[in-house]
C-alpha cells in the first residue's frame, strides 16, 4: 500500500515537472537512459534519444507511451567536434532544451596494473571529455533561454575506488570535480546541477565493460543481476530532479558505503576488501 502511494506521489511530480519540457538523453539505447526516456516520455516531455546504435535507439523509440514526441539523434561521444552544431540544430528545431541527461558512458573490469594506456584514456574522453564537450555545447542554449537543468549520471565509484576499475572510478570521480563546479558557477543563471551516484543498478552496463586490453567484458555480472530494479532507480532519480538536488545517491545497502567511508573510514576499508568485484 505504502509504495503504491509513494510510486504516485512520485509520478505526480514527474508529469508537474516534465511536462512540454524538452529532454536531450545520451545513453538513451540501454539501461538507465532507456528507462530514463520512458518514463520522461510518459511524463508528457519530449525526448531526444542519443547514442552510436540508431536500431537500439529506434526499440527504445517503439516502446515510448507518446512515440510522437520523441526524436532519435546519434551521437558517439568520442567525437565531439559537432555537438555544438547538434545542439543548436535541437534548438532551431525545438526552441529549448530543458533537460540534458548525460547518461552516456563505458564501464571497466580489469586490474589497474594490466589496464593498457589506450584503454585508460578511452574510458577518460567518453565517460568524462565527451560529458562535459556535450555540456558545453549545450550551455549558450541554455543562457539564451535563462534556464536549464544538467542531470550527469555518475556513479557510487566516484566516491571511493573499487577492484577492477581504476580509470571509470577515475572518469566518474572527475565528474564530481567538474559539475560540482559548474552547478556554483550556473546558478546565477537559473540551471540547475544533478549529480546522480548509482549503486548496484540491473542493468547491462557490465557486458558492454571494457577489460584490460580493450574487449568487452561481455558478462553480466553478479552485482548487476542483484541490483536495484532500473525503473525504481529512475524513479528515484527523477523525483530527485524534481526537487533540483543537488546530489543524489541511488542503490540498495551498497550506498551506506559512502557514509561509512566518510564517518569511519577504518571500518570502509576494513569492510570494501571484502566485498566481490563482480
Amino acid at each position: 500500500m505504502f509504495r503504491v502511494i509513494a510510486y504516485l506521489r512520485a509520478s505526480e511530480i514527474s508529469v508537474k515537472m516534465y511536462q512540454n519540457s524538452i529532454v536531450w538523453i545520451t545513453g538513451a539505447s540501454s539501461g538507465i537512459g532507456a528507462e530514463t526516456a520512458i518514463q520522461m516520455n510518459a511524463a508528457g516531455a519530449f525526448v531526444i534519444l542519443s547514442a552510436r546504435n540508431k536500431e537500439a535507439l529506434q526499440k527504445v523509440q517503439n516502446q515510448l507511451k507518446f512515440k510522437a514526441q520523441s526524436a532519435i539523434i546519434c551521437l558517439d561521444l568520442e567525437k565531439s567536434e559537432g555537438f555544438a552544431e547538434i545542439a543548436r540544430e535541437i534548438q532551431v528545431t525545438y526552441g529549448r532544451i530543458d533537460y540534458l541527461i548525460n547518461n552516456g558512458g563505458l564501464s571497466q573490469r580489469g586490474e589497474a596494473a594490466d589496464t593498457s594506456m589506450e584503454v585508460n584514456r578511452r574510458i577518460m574522453e567518453i565517460n568524462y571529455f565527451g560529458n562535459i564537450a556535450l555540456t558545453k555545447a549545450v550551455l549558450p542554449v541554455m543562457h539564451s533561454q535563462k534556464s536549464g537543468h544538467i542531470v550527469v549520471i555518475a556513479s557510487i565509484a566516484g566516491k571511493f575506488g573499487f577492484f577492477l576499475r581504476s580509470a571509470y572510478s577515475a572518469s566518474k570521480h572527475a565528474l564530481q570535480g567538474y559539475y560540482e563546479s559548474l552547478l556554483l558557477e550556473e546558478e546565477k543563471n537559473n540551471i540547475f546541477v544533478t549529480l546522480v551516484y548509482p549503486g548496484k543498478i540491473n542493468t547491462e552496463i557490465s557486458k558492454s565493460a571494457l577489460n584490460a586490453s580493450g574487449n568487452a567484458h561481455g558478462v553480466m555480472d553478479h552485482n548487476q543481476e542483484t541490483g536495484m530494479p532500473v525503473s525504481v532507480c529512475v524513479r528515484k532519480m527523477l523525483k530527485a530532479v524534481s526537487k533540483k538536488k543537488k546530489a543524489v545517491l541511488i542503490g540498495k545497502k551498497e550506498i551506506l558505503a559512502v557514509h561509512i567511508k566518510r564517518f569511519w573510514p577504518w571500518l570502509f576499508w576494513k569492510i570494501i576488501r571484502k566485498q566481490k568485484a563482480v
